[in-house]
């Protein structure tokens, strides 16, 4: 499964909408005459309207259905909850916009002039019904902006979660262990970018993400949707490696790198590994497994580690 919200559709505004859907009325209504025009034109300003908005909550993911790691996302960036009611809005001015046609249709009787009274009304109601879910529209347009720049982290993929304070080395060990597999992508939790890159063992691709401004300072400096994005990394995590520098040089203490360590392998339920980088340097620490990668050593097999601890077996579509 790949990011939900990557592909969700183009949205125009209440203006734009309304200017759409009058102006091809309009020239629905060029190419007919009398009575018939008036209906061309009813017909196409209220099929317009309803079928905008119909295709913009139907382009939306069933929340429902959603991954925990992409609902929990999704949640704290946007609130579920909010954009539900949004797209509910949505739903209901396009049914509405069908029922305003289905009303009018019945009523464009009698003379030329009384019909085009009465689809001026229609015109007018259904600009009405437009500028009622303004709001809404705009809501879900910046909700549409800020969900397409999640990362595309697949949670049916085993996924391996590299943390650890700033400069320990845990961009380098993924950069190093994916190398052209890298990539980089905004991430609107933070003001720094997570990095995703992959491996392949055994014909199974392994996810790495690295997550900088979330898994590298204490929960009581994360703000509330940051926490939040921490407890989806949880959902997605099947293994995680802490790398701490016991040399220092990172610029922070072993005592505070631990004490981190201590609070992730207390939120996540997949196995967690200290990895002593740096060892070229200091092992002054207990740690699961110690590497330098900077001097390539043991970096391959730190790797090796990372996918036993993940564990993971393909389901197959056939029993054996």
């Amino acid at each position: 499964m790949s990011q939900p919200f990557e592909d969700l559709p183009t949205m125009l505004t209440a203006d734009e909408l309304v200017d759409k859907a009058f102006s091809r009325a309009s020239r629905a209504g060029r190419a007919k005459s009398g009575f018939e025009a008036q209906q061309s034109m009813l017909m196409t300003a209220a099929n317009i309207v309803s079928d905008n908005l119909e295709n913009v909550v139907t382009g939306w993911p069933d929340f429902a259905e959603l991954d925990p790691f992409y609902y929990e996302l999704a949640d704290a960036l946007s609130e579920v909850g909010e954009m539900r009611q949004h797209l509910n809005e949505l739903m209901w001015a396009s049914r509405k916009a069908t029922d305003i046609r289905k009303e009018y249709e019945s009523r464009l009787q009698g003379d030329v002039d009384t019909a085009r009274k009465l689809r001026k009304q229609a015109f007018a109601r259904l600009a009405d019904v437009v500028e009622e879910v303004e709001s809404d529209i705009d809501a879900l347009k910046e909700a549409r902006e800020e969900l397409r720049k999640l990362p595309d982290i697949r949670p049916d993929e085993p996924t391996i979660v590299v943390a650890g304070y700033p400069n320990v080395g845990k961009s380098t060990f993924v950069n190093t262990v994916t190398r052209a597999s890298n990539e980089t992508a905004s991430y609107p939790f933070t003001t720094t970018e997570i990095h995703v890159g992959h491996v392949e063992r055994d014909h199974i691709r392994y996810q790495l993400v690295d997550t900088p401004g979330l898994l590298d300072r204490p929960p009581e400096d994360r703000n509330e949707i940051e926490s939040q994005a921490v407890s989806a990394l949880e959902h997605a995590a099947d293994a995680v490696l802490v790398l701490v520098d016991a040399s220092g040089e990172c610029g922070y203490p072993l005592a505070d790198q631990l004490e981190l360590r201590d609070d992730i392998s207390g939120r996540f339920s997949a196995p967690v590994l200290t990895i002593c980088n740096k060892a070229d340097r200091s092992r002054e620490v207990e740690a699961d497994h110690y590497m330098s990668v900077t001097e390539s050593e043991n970096v391959e097999a730190v790797l090796a580690a990372a996918i036993d601890a993940v564990g993971y077996e393909p389901e197959f579509p056939f029993d054996e």
